[in-house]
């Protein structure tokens, strides 16, 4: 082999082992972007924001949107020693037949009761069962509306869970307050010497109108019955405590007939 086809040898395996070189060092070509790759990444936006809705507590208006047809409005009016005497409160309607779940000091001692459901439809209603120990009290109307749509009742809280508290404060009909539950197991004395026992303390703003009102969780069940407020003065406006009778106590009260 003569030198000089010795030396194009070489050189071509010098070419071959750059070109060799280059090709497993260089820097990857640029991805182009595709259709495909826009939708995937899309798709898997929209996944973790839906997971995270589904973690996140509910908006107002969904508990609100779920109890709004079975919300109603208890109205009192009676003469005692010839003075005509007003009262009102909120109340839930639980079963198709109408049976309307509530306080009991909103209705105690009245003889004339009316409700106002949802539609607009009113009637006069008596007090069909009550539990004093737990002011607690179901009415039965006389008329129902043309739908009757009962709540869905839900199960127990725990501190720090949302809740929405629904009525019908200082004659402000259909409102929602949110808060959270604060305590559970509260005991509360109230006239005389009676208490209350086992309530749920809620922060969610209660009004003289709120009382016999549902409090909801997140989902719009009703998990309580607004009974009142806490208030170190003699003023009945709220003051950051609100107290709600667990909805398995309040239950309880339909088979406790009337005094």
């Amino acid at each position: 082999m003569s030198r000089r086809a010795w030396w194009g040898i070489v050189a071509l395996l010098v070419i071959v082992a750059l070109v060799t070189t280059y090709a497993v060092t260089r820097p990857p070509a640029p991805h182009v972007l595709t259709q495909r790759d826009v939708d995937t990444s899309v798709q898997r936006g929209i996944e973790k924001q839906a997971e995270a809705d589904a973690a996140a507590p509910a908006d107002g208006s969904v508990a609100h949107a779920a109890i709004a047809p079975s919300l109603v409005l208890i109205e009192t009016r009676d003469t005692v020693d010839g003075v005509e005497q007003e009262g009102s409160g909120a109340g839930v309607v639980v079963n198709e037949d109408g049976t309307v779940l509530t306080a009991l000091h909103v209705v105690d001692g009245s003889t004339n009761i009316t409700v106002t459901f949802a539609d607009g439809t009113t009637s006069p209603a008596k007090v069909a069962s009550e539990k004093p120990e737990s002011d607690i009290a179901t009415l039965t109307p006389s008329t129902l509306p043309e739908t009757v749509v009962p709540a869905v009742l839900g199960g127990g809280v725990a501190v720090g869970a949302p809740v929405f508290a629904v009525g019908h404060p200082l004659g402000l009909t259909d409102s929602l307050s949110a808060g959270v539950v604060s305590a559970l197991d509260r005991t509360v004395r109230v006239e005389g010497d009676r208490k209350l026992e086992h309530l749920i303390q809620i922060d969610a703003a209660v009004n003289p109108g709120n009382s016999g009102g549902p409090l909801l969780n997140k989902a719009g069940q009703v998990v309580g019955i607004v009974t009142g407020l806490a208030n170190p003065t003699d003023e009945t406006l709220f003051v950051g405590i609100g107290f709600a009778v667990p909805i398995a106590t309040a239950g309880g009260a339909a088979g406790s007939p009337p005094r």
